[in-house]
C-alpha cells in the first residue's frame, strides 16, 4: 500500500501530516490510516493546506509573464522545496486485530508514522457502524465540521454496494443526536447528495 504523507503533530483527537508530493493531499472526508504495531488507526480527513516552509516567510507571487501555473515551477524549481502541503484529520477509530471500534485510540499516532489510504474493503467494514459520527460532531477548532461531517460521508457511501441504505443510516443517526438544532441537521443533511 502506497503511503501518501507523514505524521509531523499529533494528539488523540486529530493528527497533522505532511504529503509527500506538494499540491496532493487526499481529498477532504476521505478515511486514511496510520499504523502502531497492530492497530490501525483511522482518521477522516478534515482540511488541507500549502504553506510556505518557513512559518514567518510567505511565498511570493512569481506568474506575471508565465502562461500556466506549470510554467511558475519550471521557471522556479526551488519552489518545490520551499513549500508543503499537509493536512489534518480528525480520529475517528481503530482497528486492533480484528475488532474496529468507532472510538479514540488511548494513544496518539507517532510523528513520523506514515499515512496511508484505507483500501476498499476496510473502508467498508469501518463504515458497518457510523458511530464515528460522534466523534466528528465534538470536533472543534476552526475546521467546518459539518462540511466534514457530509463530505466523509459521501466518501464512505460510495464504496457501499448500497449507497442509499447506507445515508439512511448515517441521517437516522445524525438526526438522533442533532435533534435540537434542525437548522444543521438540514445543512448536513443537503450536502449528502
Amino acid at each position: 500500500m502506497p503511503k501518501i504523507a507523514e505524521v509531523i503533530e499529533s494528539n488523540t483527537r486529530w493528527f497533522v501530516a505532511q504529503t509527500y508530493r506538494l499540491h496532493d493531499p487526499p481529498p477532504l472526508g476521505s478515511l486514511v490510516m496510520t499504523r502502531d504495531g497492530d492497530t490501525d488507526v483511522y482518521a477522516v480527513v478534515a482540511s488541507a493546506r500549502t504553506a510556505g516552509l518557513e512559518p514567518g516567510r510567505r511565498p511570493i507571487a512569481r506568474g506575471e509573464f508565465e502562461e500556466s501555473d506549470e510554467g511558475v515551477f519550471a521557471s522556479n524549481p526551488q519552489l518545490s522545496k520551499l513549500l508543503v502541503t499537509s493536512f489534518t484529520a480528525f480520529i475517528v477509530g481503530y482497528r486492533c486485530g480484528d475488532e474496529i471500534r468507532q472510538y479514540l485510540p488511548s494513544r496518539p499516532s507517532r510523528v513520523h508514522s506514515f499515512v496511508l489510504p484505507v483500501p476498499d474493503a476496510e473502508t467498508r467494514s469501518f463504515a458497518a457502524t457510523v458511530d464515528f459520527i460522534d466523534l466528528l460532531l465534538a470536533a472543534d477548532g476552526d475546521i467546518s465540521v459539518d462540511e466534514v461531517i457530509a463530505a466523509s460521508l459521501r466518501c464512505l457511501a460510495a464504496m457501499q454496494s448500497d449507497s442509499s441504505l447506507f445515508l439512511l443510516t448515517a441521517g437516522k443517526h445524525l438526526a438522533a443526536r442533532m435533534g435540537d438544532d434542525l437548522q444543521r441537521l438540514n445543512s448536513i443533511l443537503k450536502r449528502l447528495s
